[in-house]
């Protein structure tokens, strides 16, 4: 099994920012793919942006130039800084780790943007 905690939720005014962590734990492989995928209230949960291990990303069309992912591998961690904020960046973001075939998921942090 695979861990995921997520930090750095929180609420910030529009045109702020914030960084999101997700440290991984547990059985960890080296090939993986680590990303960020949001849900807001009454939509379906979307992708937000993935990194590969050797650091090739993508991002959704709505973030780009706006939100960097990164990551540290040797600790595991996953971050998403997120820049120029919109209350439409409101939502759950979730921490996922692909290896092996498997997906696996944290349990989300709030960010909340206000206009």
């Amino acid at each position: 099994q695979v861990q995921l905690v997520e930090s750095g939720g929180g609420l910030v005014q529009a045109g702020g920012s914030l960084r999101l962590s997700c440290a991984a734990s547990g059985r960890i492989f080296s090939i993986n793919v680590m990303g960020w995928y949001r849900q807001a209230p009454g939509k379906q949960r979307e992708l937000v942006a993935t990194i590969t291990r050797i650091g090739t990303t993508t991002y959704a069309d709505s973030v780009k130039g706006r939100f960097t992912i990164s990551r540290d591998n040797a600790k595991n961690t996953v971050y998403l800084q997120m820049n120029s904020l919109k209350p439409e960046d409101t939502a759950v973001y979730y921490c996922s780790r692909t290896q092996l075939g498997h997906d696996y998921w944290g349990q989300g942090t709030q960010v909340t943007v206000s206009s």
